[in-house]
Formats: C-alpha cells, structure tokens, sequence
C-alpha cells in the first residue's frame, strides 16, 4: 500500500519536473531574441533538441526511484544530487545529437544558460514538490486512519517509521493489546480495547487498515483478525519483527512464488551490470595501461637505479573474489630484499625504513597502484573495489569484524570507496578496520556506475593532492 503511493508520488513528481524541463526550453528558445547576446540561429532544429531534454528527464527518471521511502522527505542536499544528474542526462543526450548531426549551428552560450537556469528551476521543484503533491494527494482526501495491534515494544519500534510516512496519509487512530489498559497509557497512544473489540472498534473509528504487529499465539486467532478485516473492509499490514529477532536488516525476495529473505541486495549479480562495469574497467585500464603507465614506468625506473636498485615491480598473493588468489602487481617501493614472508606481511607503517626516499613519494601519490591497472585488464581486479589483503590479514580481520568476507562477492579494486572516506594506509585498531568494512560492504550492496565514476574522479583528486593518512 505504502509503496504503491510512494511509486505514484515518484511518476506525478517525474511527470511535472518533465514538464518544467520541457517548457523551460520552450520558453527560453523563443525569448532568446529580446536577450542581449545569446541568439538562437533559425535553422536550428529546436523540435530534436526539445525531445533530447524530455529523453534526457525520462533517463532520470531512476534517479529519482533511488531515494525509495525517503522520497517525500528529501533534503536540499538530496535536491541539489537528483538535479545535477537530471541536467546532466539532458546534457548528454542534446551533445550526443549535436555530434551525431556533427551540429555547430546551435548557440553553446544557448545551451549553457538553458542548462544553468534549468539545474536552478529544478532544484526549487525537486526539494519542494514532493511534499506538496503528499499534501495534496494524500493528506486532504485519502487519509489511512490505521489501528495497531500488538506489544508496547513493537510499537516503539515502529514510532519512528510512522513519524516519517504521516505525509502519505497514515492517520494513528489508536491500538488493540493483550496489556492491561494502565501499561498501555504509558505508550502515549489510545488504547481502544482487546483484539475481541476488533470489529467494533474499525466501524467506531472508520479504520481504513490494520497494522499487526506480531503474531498472535494461536493461528485461529490471527485468521480471525485477517477474516474481520477482510469483512469490514480494511486493509491488513503485518509487520515482520524477524530481522530485529536475528539483529540484522533482511531483503525480501520472491522466485517463482517462493518467498525468501536474504543479507544484503548484489547489484553485481545482475549480468548487465557486471557488463557495464567490465566495460568500465576496459575502457579505464586500457587508457591507462597504453598511455600513462609507460613513461611511469620509465621514471619509477630511473629513480629506483638511483635510490634503491632493484626489480621494477613488487609482485604478492593477494585473495580476491570468492576467495581466489592472485599476484598484485605493484612499482616496487622499498628496498629490495630476499623474499621474507613474515616480513612482506607487516603493515607498512609512518616512518617505515624500508622504504626508500622516491618509495615514499610513490606511496604517499598512490602512484604504486598504477601497474594494478595490468591486474583490471587480466579480470583479476576491478577500478573500483574493496581493497585486497594478504591471506594471513584476511584471516585476522574476518575474526575481529564481522560478515568481513562479504567482500569477497566482488572483485577486489585498485580504489574504492572506503579509501574516499579518508579510511586508507596502515590498519592501526580494530576501530578502523570496523569503519573499512562498512563502507566496503555498502560499496558491494549499492554498487551503481554513477558510484564508480564518483569513487574515480574522487581517488584521482586524491592523487593529485595526497590525504592525510597516505604514507
């Protein structure tokens, strides 16, 4: 019921921010001769570009479905990203038809304003909308008044939850419990009476749906609940307490009219997306790879006969997806030595005097991960990703954090996004490797394109300008 009118306030908000969009262009397109400056040629073909700004807001449209429940309760914040993505689908949609059409014609200062003007008219309609078409939609005429039946702790935990979605009609009218009426008033709400009193109590109070909380101990008694709701009209919520019983958040699914509940959504195992992201790490690696590694490779060199002589590269068994090994490859950045395992297992650590004057600079840059770039064009690593650990790290950490091997659902990165958030370099407590597994796992289970090119362009800029706990 609620995602139902959570969908519709998505297409009516899709269907307007469209329209603005649309007749923005319009109107622009034809006042542009009383503006000084910005003159739109009349041998350009407005109709094509007018169907690249609704074919760019169409494309957005899963912008928009991203943000779920929250939707009617977005923050400027949240405004400010649905619109720069709206402006830049309907950007990229007009330059992919002025490159097709190899189109000079149509005015860059034209088209620059129209998508200025456009992100700051979109921003107003994205933050306020929403909440308007709530009010309008469900708050005047198409009101849930919606009784609860159940314990005073399931209801605590549903408080918050009803706070957030009273803008999409659902009016508390009060509860049925098992409790005697004076536990009841502590809970702040009306106490109406026993489950018996279910049917008198929806036609007193003109319930439009019942939400039951828990279970009741005998099944007669709950399909007498559902039948008295079904007879009287009501619509029936039941809560599933399973995930607060077992302490972790759970994801339904339904195969073939089976019904199950998983850990966490894998985006990756959709096999478009783990196309899409292939593709990306092709496209990515191979520029690199052709272009910049070389003449890296040359200077990392010269810098290493001089300071440090030596193999190039530092190769190690590394443990990637679902469990697999495989050899990273590294510009080496430490003096050279004989192979020590227990010593190429320790943490590199601030002031480490195994490492050589250009080594340091190489690791603090993250120009040592460039060769990694082999490893993404070999499918044994991917751009973006957890980072990859030794096997003998990997066996420490899964006994101190737990669901830590979830990382391994995907493949390991050069980067990604628990390196953006500042968490890199040496693991110096288990507080730290808490905070690096969050994000890794909320990398695995929101994986999008969008989140790759950000997570890129974030480590590039941190290439550029070393964080603080590079070493």
């Amino acid at each position: 019921m609620i995602s139902y009118r959570l969908r519709g306030l998505v297409n009516l908000h899709a269907a307007v921010t469209m329209a603005v969009a649309a007749s923005l262009f319009v109107t622009y397109s034809n006042s542009t001769k009383f503006i000084p400056f910005v003159d739109v040629s009349p041998d350009v073909n407005l109709t094509a570009y007018f169907l690249c700004v609704l074919g760019g807001m169409i494309a957005s449209i899963r912008v928009l479905n991203a943000y779920g429940p929250r939707f009617h309760r977005i923050t400027w914040v949240d405004a400010a990203r649905i619109t720069t993505r709206q402006v830049i689908s309907i950007g990229l949609f007009i330059f992919a038809l002025m490159f097709a059409l190899k189109d000079r014609s149509l005015s860059r200062l034209f088209l620059g304003s129209y998508l200025c003007l456009c992100w700051v008219l979109l921003l107003f309609f994205n933050q306020g909308l929403p909440r308007m078409l709530s009010r309008i939609a469900f708050q005047r005429t198409h009101k849930l008044p919606t009784l609860f039946i159940g314990s005073s702790t399931q209801r605590a935990r549903l408080r918050t939850w009803l706070a957030k979605n009273e803008s999409l009609g659902i009016q508390p009218v009060g509860f049925l419990s098992e409790t005697s009426e004076d536990d009841a008033r502590e809970e702040g709400s009306p106490f109406l009476g026993s489950i018996k009193d279910l049917h008198e109590v929806v036609q007193q109070k003109s319930v439009a749906q019942v939400v039951l909380l828990e279970m009741p101990e005998s099944l007669a008694q709950t399909r007498g609940i559902i039948e008295t709701c079904q007879n009287t009209g009501c619509r029936v919520l039941i809560y599933n307490n399973l995930g607060d019983q077992l302490q972790h958040p759970l994801i339904p699914i339904s195969e073939e009219g089976h019904h199950f509940y998983t850990l966490q959504e894998e985006p990756l195992e959709d096999p478009l997306n783990r196309i899409l992201k292939r593709i990306y790490d092709i496209a990515v690696s191979l520029l690199v790879v052709l272009v910049i590694l070389p003449p890296l490779c040359l200077w990392a060199w010269i810098m290493q006969r001089l300071q440090a002589p030596g193999r190039l590269f530092f190769t190690q068994a590394r443990v990637g997806q679902r469990g697999r090994h495989f050899s990273i490859y590294k510009f080496r950045s430490m003096y050279d030595a004989k192979h020590d395992a227990q010593a190429e297992a320790r943490q590199a650590t601030k002031g480490d005097k195994r490492i050589y004057p250009f080594g340091r600079f190489l690791r603090r840059s993250s120009l040592d991960e460039f060769p990694q770039f082999i490893n993404v064009l070999k499918g044994e690593m991917s751009i973006v990703g957890p980072r990859p650990h030794l096997a003998v790290h990997d066996e420490e950490f899964a006994r101190l954090t737990k669901a830590y091997r979830t990382r391994f659902f995907v493949k390991p990165g050069i980067t990604g996004l628990a390196q953006t958030k500042g968490y890199r370099g040496e693991i110096v407590d288990q507080q730290l490797l808490h905070k690096r597994v969050h994000f890794d796992l909320q990398y695995v289970t929101s994986w999008s394109v969008w989140l790759d090119i950000q997570i890129t362009v974030k480590t590039l800029g941190q290439v550029i300008f070393s964080p603080p706990g590079a070493q």
